[in-house]
């Protein structure tokens, strides 16, 4: 039987939209669903530690987000947004606005003269291979860092000011996050809700980590706009496993594996889909594995997330993991969305998180 897409929408008081994060990372609050018992517990994110075990290890994904959006301008004045997608060779694949009046050919330019750029190429699908020159031969990633905006999802508003920008450099941005691994356009945001002093709490208690890297791309914020789940085209993303993350996978197990975010599901899933054993060496490749009911789990025990937009995939996912091999996660889907609405939880990006043990 087809999964119709309508089975994963839901209504949601736009008051309930975080537009910033809580004050304090860990004082976010904790919505904990115990599969096992069919319960609902209502905690702080930084109560975490009393439902996690010595022998656990917790999954988490170390991409570190681009401050990807670049204001400019056209020779005429006109003012264009780049938003960079990812390289290729010495370009970049960005989308760019107003695309009709920006093809190929087309140039634009910081008015700080940072750097020129040209359109070299263009897709169906409204990306744009994109040139770009910088002063001294600077990166344009560097270039990013000093004068890019952090790549909000839409329903995040912003007025360009400067203290709503240092606010976002600083917390759309895990803890974790590995500068060099720059390579992510949207924030793995269920890690958001960890501090240093909360993991030194974990690592006290026996429960270890281990690195992943999803560069996590535009796709996790598109709608499925088919009549069926299975009719979407599922976006793909790179992804990496160290050797030390691939043996944490098949290691004897004297705890759980727990993926902190959908982009850590994503990534180990599609690792075990084509692997039974650890490599020697790292692991690079491209996950289009897409996950919704009735899918099985081979190497997730228990997960972190926040509440996730309507019609996503990652809401499949989610419901897929509330009780694998079925389809009654989606109903059971509702019952806690109707729970956290009522009790005014925060949602998406910026929102609470909820635990599924």
């Amino acid at each position: 039987m087809p999964l119709f897409t309508d089975l994963f929408d839901y209504s949601l008081p736009s008051h309930l939209i975080a537009q910033t994060p809580a004050a304090k990372r860990d004082q976010s609050r904790l919505l904990v669903v115990d599969r096992q018992n069919h319960t609902i517990a209502h905690r702080l994110f930084a109560d975490l530690p009393e439902y996690l075990h010595r022998g656990d290890t917790l999954f988490r994904n170390n991409a570190s987000v681009l401050p990807a959006r670049l204001r400019a301008q056209r020779p005429t004045g006109g003012q264009v947004e780049c938003f960079l997608l990812r390289p290729d060779g010495n370009a970049w694949w960005c989308l760019v606005r107003p695309g009709k009046k920006l093809p190929v050919g087309a140039t634009f330019a910081h008015p700080s003269g940072a750097f020129s750029a040209t359109v070299c190429e263009k897709r169906e699908d409204g990306a744009a291979l994109v040139q770009f020159t910088t002063q001294a031969s600077e990166p344009i990633t560097d270039v990013a860092n000093r004068l890019g905006e952090i790549p909000l999802p839409p329903y995040i508003a912003r007025h360009g000011t400067e203290a709503e920008r240092a606010l976002d450099v600083s917390r759309y941005q895990t803890v974790y996050a590995n500068p060099a691994r720059q390579v992510a356009v949207a924030a793995p945001t269920a890690g958001l809700h960890f501090t240093p002093q909360l993991f030194d709490a974990l690592t006290h208690r026996g429960i270890t980590t281990a690195e992943v890297t999803l560069h996590v791309g535009l796709g996790t914020f598109k709608p499925i706009d088919t009549v069926t789940v299975e009719e979407h085209p599922i976006h793909r993303e790179i992804y990496e496993l160290p050797v030390e993350t691939q043996r944490a996978l098949f290691a004897p197990r004297t705890g759980r594996r727990i993926a902190v975010g959908t982009t850590s599901v994503r990534s180990i899933e599609a690792f075990l889909t084509g692997n039974t054993a650890a490599l020697p060496h790292p692991h690079i490749a491209e996950a289009d594995i897409y996950i919704y009911p009735p899918r099985k789990f081979r190497g997730v025990d228990a997960l972190i997330t926040n509440f996730h937009q309507p019609r996503s995939t990652l809401l499949c996912l989610v419901s897929a993991f509330l009780s694998p091999g079925t389809t009654d996660g989606i109903a059971w889907l509702h019952e806690i969305y109707r729970e956290a609405i009522a009790r005014e939880y925060r949602f998406f990006s910026y929102g609470d998180a909820m635990l599924i043990v």
